[in-house]
């Protein structure tokens, strides 16, 4: 009975150690299994980048969807980008006026006609006219009267007929004649008659009301207000027409108080406009206003710009660029491959293989021509995301989460 009981006893501490051992193995396995599995993963070049701060790692299709480019270098141009409108050259542009007081009797342009220097505009009925005319005319009289009268006078001191004071009177009397004639003519001259035309009034011996008032320049007539019967007085508001010589406009800018110490005389401007998006229209500054709008706190600037085909109107509104230095030659960037962090820090993705992208700071300047001046942060040959840079910064989001 006691071997039986020790033979028992053995038995039941051999079953309870190979339990154990069994356990053991098992708690191993498993162990095992799971740190094999996290040193797999941790091994994984997909996951190792993953986990890198400030870089993303594109799958192949996802790498398709992002353009790459090297950074090439630029020049950019100091230059400000301003409002502004187009409008007459009012060194090339007159008010017509009647210089003499009177009545429209006929309108002869149209707003928008075409004229020449001399095309007379309109008409006007003066009686001060009638008035010089009359006394021309009544001057040429006396003077032949007063010229036979001295023949007459001569011809009988000759035959001892008269004395020499009555010789002497009528040749007074013939000269002052002459003086009055010189006197109505220059009074008529007055009204724009030729020479010629007062040597028919004095033939014709009849006047004329009618008045001819010309243009002083050739242009457009861009204005009218003449109308038959109205009463034109000279230097009375609004003049009866306006004409504009158009082959040169004004471009009006309207530059900020903080942009105007780097405007200078004879800087080059370009203007772009509504009405011609795919022109641009160049000019240089002539003209640079003394004083600031107390309204708007700005001065224009003025420039002339040559418009043979009379394509410009005024009141067109376009957008300015003054050229204000020298091109500096920069690295640049499209706009689309430059992202703006939350805190307003600047960045491109720098990559070597097109799949691997790293996020890099940048300083910008200028934004010309669809590109940014790159000021500090990459080089010229460097590869960056040309297009999709928001794409990579919403990747590189979703992997800090």
């Amino acid at each position: 009975m006691p071997l039986r009981r020790n033979f028992v006893g053995f038995g039941v501490v051999t079953m309870a150690i190979a339990a154990t051992g069994a356990v053991a193995f098992f708690a191993g396995e498993a162990w095992g299994g799971r740190n094999a599995g996290l040193v797999h993963a941790a091994e994984s070049p997909a996951a190792a980048a993953a986990v890198e701060p400030g870089a993303v790692t594109l799958t192949a299709e996802q790498a398709r969807t992002v353009k790459v480019a090297a950074v090439e270098e630029h020049d950019f141009v100091p230059q400000h980008e301003t409002e502004g409108f187009i409008d007459f050259n009012e060194d090339r542009s007159v008010q017509v006026f009647s210089p003499w007081q009177g009545s429209i009797a006929r309108v002869l342009v149209r707003a928008g006609d075409d004229v020449k220097a001399g095309d007379a505009l309109f008409t006007i009925a003066s009686a001060d006219l009638v008035a010089a005319e009359s006394n021309l005319i009544a001057a040429a009289g006396v003077l032949q009267l007063t010229t036979r009268a001295l023949e007459r006078a001569r011809a009988m001191f000759e035959s001892q007929s008269i004395a020499q004071k009555d010789l002497d009177q009528a040749a007074s009397d013939q000269q002052t004649s002459q003086a009055n004639l010189e006197a109505a003519r220059t009074a008529v001259r007055i009204f724009g008659k030729s020479d010629a035309e007062i040597d028919r009034i004095i033939a014709s011996r009849s006047t004329g009301a009618e008045l001819r008032i010309a243009s002083p320049i050739g242009g457009r007539v861009i204005a009218r207000n003449a109308a038959p019967g109205a009463l034109a007085l000279p230097g009375n508001a609004p003049a009866p027409f306006t004409v504009a010589d158009l082959s040169t406009m004004w471009l009006v800018a309207n530059v900020t108080e903080d942009e105007l110490p780097h405007v200078r005389l004879g800087q080059p401007v370009e203007v772009s406009l509504a009405a011609f998006p795919d022109r641009k229209f160049a000019g240089g500054i002539s003209n640079i206003g003394a004083a600031v709008d107390p309204n708007t706190r700005r001065v224009a600037v003025r420039s002339e710009m040559p418009d043979p085909r009379h394509e410009l109107r005024p009141q067109m509104l376009g957008t300015f660029v003054i050229r204000t230095g020298a091109a500096v030659r920069s690295p640049a960037v499209p706009l689309a491959g430059v992202v703006r962090e939350g805190d307003g820090t600047m960045e491109v993705f720098v990559t070597g293989d097109g799949h691997r992208f790293v996020r890099r700071p940048v300083k910008l300047g200028a934004q010309q021509g669809g590109l940014h001046q790159i000021l500090a942060g990459v080089g010229p040959g460097e590869r960056v995301a040309t297009d999709g840079a928001l794409f990579l910064a919403n990747e590189l989001a979703l992997q800090a989460r």
